[in-house]
Formats: C-alpha cells, sequence, structure tokens
C-alpha cells in the first residue's frame, strides 16, 4: 500500500472509534442534565484529560514545536504561564465552582451559574454572558474548521472543503449523538494520543542521532532551519535575550486566561464531587507539564535531527510548524506514522467538540429558557440542543468556506476576551460575598471591550491584551459593586452556606454537596 492509504487507514480508524464512543454515550444519555453536564458525574481522570485537550488544541502540536524551533526557549514564557494558569484554576476555581453551581439552583451553564449566584431577576447577566460565548465560540469553531481544512490539505493533498466537511461531520456527529459525556470521553481519548505522540516522537528521534548529546550545541554552533549563515542561532538556550519584560508579562498573562475559558470550566462544574479536583489537578498538570515537555524536546531534538542529516527536511519552511509531523513521518511505518498524525486532528476535534456543545447549550438553556413560558420536557430539551448543534455548525462551516482574516483576527485574541471578561467575574463569584450584580455586569462588558479594543490597536504589539483587559476588568467590577446597593441577604445568605459547604466536602471527600447539605440542614455540621 502506498503511504497516503495507510494514512488514511489510520485515520478512519481514529474516526470509528469517535463514532463508537458517541454511541456509547448516546446509551448513557437520558436525560437533559446527562446531555449537557454527563449528570455531573465525570470522574476526576476524565475531566482533566478532557479539559486538557479542549485547551491546547493544535497549538501544543504544531504551533509550539515551530516557534520553539525557529526563536529558541525564548518561546516557553507562554507554557510557563499557561502552566501556572492551569494549576491554579484546577487549584482555586475547580473545587469551589464544583460546589457553588449545585448549591446556586444546580446552575448546569456558566451564565446560568452566573445569574443564580447572585439573584439577577433582571436575566441581563446571563443574556450578555451567554452571547458573548456564543458570538466568540462560533467563530472559534469555525478556525477549528479551517484547521481540519488545512489538515487533509497539506496532509493528504485533498481539497480544503472536503477536508473541513470530513472533520466538521464526524465532530457533529459524536457531539449530536452523546452530548457532553461524547465530548468529554472523546477528549480524554484524544488528550492520550497527543500525550503519547509527543512522548513517543522525540524519544525515537533522540535514538535517531549518531550523537544525542549534540542537541544541546547544535542550535546555538551550527545552520539547521532558517538558519543558514553558518553561525546558527546563538541565543537559542537563552529564555530571556533579546526579550523585553513587557513580552514575558504578556506571554506569562496567558496563564490568566484559564479562569474565563467556558470550554474549560464547565468540566469543574460536571466532577463527581468537589474533592476530585484535587485528583484532577495533578492529573492535568501532570498531562499538560508532560505535554509541553515533550513539545519542547521536538523543536530542541529537530535542530539536530534536521541540521545533521541533508536528506531531510521540514515540509513548512515558513513557520516550520510541521517539524512534529515530519518526524513521526520519517521515524516510523505509515501505518504508525498515521496514527501519530491523528495527533493533530485529536487536537483540533477535540476542541471544537467542546466548544460547539458549549455554545449550542448557552443558545438552548441561557437564550431560549429564559424567553420561552413554558419549559419543555427533557427529551424536547435534549432534542432542541442536538438542533443547536447542528445550527452553530452550519454557521460555523459557512464562515470556515472563505475564511478572512478578520475571522482568524477574531479568534487570536478570543482567549484574551474571555479570559478578561470572564476570568476576574469567576474569581469573584467564587470568593468575594460583596459583589453584585451592577458591579458583575460592568466588570464582564469593560474586560471584554478593553480586551477588544487593544487587540484590534497597535498597543497590542507592546502587551498582550489580556494584561490591561483582566486588569480593568477587576477595577471595575470592585468600584462600581462598593458604588452600588449591596446584594440582598438571602445572597450573602447562599455564599456563606456555599463556601461552608465547599470546605466540608473538600475535607471529607467521600461526601457529596447534597449530603453535606442535609447534615447542615439537620445542625450536624
Amino acid at each position: 500500500m502506498t503511504q497516503n492509504t495507510w494514512f488514511i487507514l489510520a485515520i478512519v480508524i481514529y474516526m470509528a472509534v469517535m463514532l463508537a464512543i458517541g454511541y456509547w454515550s448516546y446509551r448513557q444519555t437520558d436525560e437533559y442534565d446527562d446531555y449537557v453536564l454527563a449528570g455531573r458525574g465525570l470522574n476526576p481522570f476524565v475531566a482533566a484529560m478532557s479539559a486538557g485537550a479542549s485547551d491546547m488544541s493544535g497549538w501544543l502540536l504544531m504551533g509550539l514545536p515551530g516557534a520553539l524551533f525557529v526563536t529558541g526557549l525564548s518561546e516557553l514564557w507562554i507554557a510557563i504561564g499557561l502552566l501556572i494558569g492551569c494549576w491554579a484554576n484546577w487549584k482555586w476555581v475547580a473545587p469551589r465552582l464544583r460546589s457553588y453551581s449545585e448549591v446556586a439552583e444546580n446552575s448546569i451553564t456558566l451564565p446560568s451559574f452566573f445569574e443564580n449566584r447572585l439573584k439577577d431577576r433582571s436575566r441581563v447577566l446571563r443574556i450578555a454572558s451567554s452571547l458573548i460565548i456564543i458570538v466568540f465560540f462560533t467563530f472559534y469553531v469555525s478556525s477549528g474548521m479551517v484547521s481540519g481544512g488545512r489538515y487533509f490539505e497539506s496532509t493528504f493533498g485533498s481539497s480544503y472543503i472536503d477536508g473541513m466537511l470530513i472533520v466538521a461531520v464526524i465532530t457533529v456527529a459524536y457531539t449530536f449523538i452523546g452530548g457532553f459525556l461524547a465530548v468529554s470521553y472523546t477528549d480524554a481519548v484524544q488528550g492520550t494520543i497527543m500525550f503519547l505522540s509527543l512522548t513517543i516522537v522525540p524519544i525515537m528521534a533522540l535514538l535517531y542521532l549518531d550523537d544525542p548529546s549534540s542537541i544541546w550545541t547544535w542550535a546555538a554552533n551550527n545552520d539547521y532551519g532558517p538558519y543558514t549563515d553558518g553561525v546558527g542561532n546563538p541565543t537559542y538556550f537563552n529564555m530571556i535575550s533579546g526579550v523585553s519584560a513587557a513580552a514575558i508579562i504578556g506571554n506569562l498573562a496567558w496563564g490568566l486566561g484559564y479562569f474565563g475559558q467556558p470550554h474549560i470550566i464547565v468540566r469543574f462544574m460536571a466532577l463527581r464531587t468537589p474533592a476530585d479536583a484535587k485528583m484532577g489537578r495533578w492529573i492535568g498538570i501532570g498531562w499538560m507539564f508532560l505535554s509541553i515537555l515533550g513539545a519542547t524536546f521536538v523543536a530542541i531534538i529537530g535542530t539536530a535531527f534536521f541540521g545533521q542529516d541533508p536528506n531531510i527536511s521540514i515540509v513548512d519552511r515558513t513557520a516550520f510548524e510541521t517539524i512534529f509531523l515530519d518526524m513521526g513521518r520519517i521515524l516510523f511505518h505509515p501505518l504508525l506514522a498515521g496514527l501519530i498524525l491523528t495527533a493533530v486532528l485529536a487536537a483540533i476535534m477535540s476542541t471544537i467538540s467542546s466548544q460547539l456543545l458549549v455554545t449550542s447549550t448557552s443558545l438552548i438553556e441561557d437564550i431560549f429558557k429564559v424567553f420561552t413560558k413554558r419549559v419543555p420536557s427533557e427529551q424536547v430539551m435534549i432534542n432542541l440542543s442536538r438542533t443547536a448543534v447542528v445550527a452553530v455548525a452550519i454557521v460555523a462551516g459557512v464562515l470556515a468556506i472563505n475564511p478572512s482574516d478578520s475571522i482568524l483576527g477574531l479568534v487570536g485574541f478570543a482567549w484574551a476576551g474571555f479570559g478578561s471578561a470572564f476570568g476576574p467575574l469567576v474569581l469573584f463569584m467564587l470568593y468575594w460575598r460583596r459583589l453584585n450584580v451592577p458591579g458583575a455586569v460592568a466588570g464582564m462588558l469593560t474586560g471584554a471591550l478593553v480586551s477588544f479594543a487593544w487587540g484590534m490597536s497597535s498597543l497590542s504589539d507592546s502587551l498582550y491584551e489580556m494584561v490591561p483587559g483582566f486588569i480593568s476588568a477587576a477595577l471595575v467590577t470592585v468600584l462600581v459593586s462598593l458604588a452600588t446597593k449591596p446584594p440582598a441577604q438571602r445572597v450573602l445568605d447562599e455564599f456563606e452556606e456555599a463556601t461552608r459547604l465547599a470546605r466540608v466536602v473538600e475535607a471529607n471527600p467521600e461526601m457529596e454537596i447534597a449530603e453535606a447539605k442535609q447534615l447542615q440542614d439537620k445542625g450536624q455540621l
């Protein structure tokens, strides 16, 4: 068989596994809460792997190795910021959000939690936050489809439209069928594929070299990739050379975005118990650290791997983002290389499915239910959510047919937009009792607008928009909350109750929120 035939076989196997998981999840989904949040029964391993896979996307497998290969270790500041942010998110947000979202009228989406937490009967907070999610994530999903189309175009020589449709149809199919459970378990499988690929490829590439120790000197002293003048990249291993303090701060600030990413923190709400967040934290951080380490060594080893052998080369001679894929093609049998190629596809599809489900859920749970006079039955709600999955996918697909710079530009700072709009708000929701509706709305809109305006201006060249967006949102939230009427007493009472129950269940890992609440009501806590 030809190389492409082996590659296609590997992709078919992968797609079949994804659809099988979707069907299995369908059999487990009986109620609307199951479809939207897996009935709050997600184990910490699946939650952690799912959050990681939906977060990292193709950046981990292509963007990061390419940037490290071309520039050097100074590109690691973003990865360091993300690691710190991921740890902090699991540590401070996950257990408290899991408990508080259940106490606050069993909220199953982020906008519904915002509303129920502050007892906002105006619905402004819920509608505004859901519209931000729907707009930004529709562009995000569209970007994922663009990536899928270009993946098939560059890997198999197929047309861009055919590749985009294949990725879209398979991803929509298992999301449509199995809902949150399917998305979470397919993400876990996809995260495992990414991890194994980033472990195996650099190890085999290192063994391929005649002198493995040369990886620590080659880039700084010899030609490779874009360096052809005989002196290499002398500052390759220097993390601060040529990098301004503002750039380092901006790159580290990527970690702040975690607090406000709906497709990540919804996994926290789906955990079995708040205590599961501790195990999830170590699994998630371990996966992320080792995966980033693997991507880093792909780049470091790649400088010697491609620099020492003139008979092999990197397909992408501009950004060198295909270095991981090219190593896999060179080192392995076409079937194994094809399975490694699926790691990139897995990264793309895991992100699309997570964002697709969050967008469709927000459309039904936070928009439709707000304006409907009569709440439909469980099955009707599930079918409406499935219909919304298809509708959002169609809109995203139309946008992806002729991708424009404006769409891709919006996606580029959507991470900062979510982080600025929702990040401070999530932290205040969980840890500040004085927060009120005017402060929450003002802070959320300020974060989104400042981040958007800063990102569209030349100021983003000197400082990442997350920094001013996050800071301005936090300041406005505090100032407006203090300048306006305090929250009602029942809001304060529920805050104290949620805080107390969170501490109880964290101290008693086997106890669930409902059980702790019963003991509290009986005066036994």
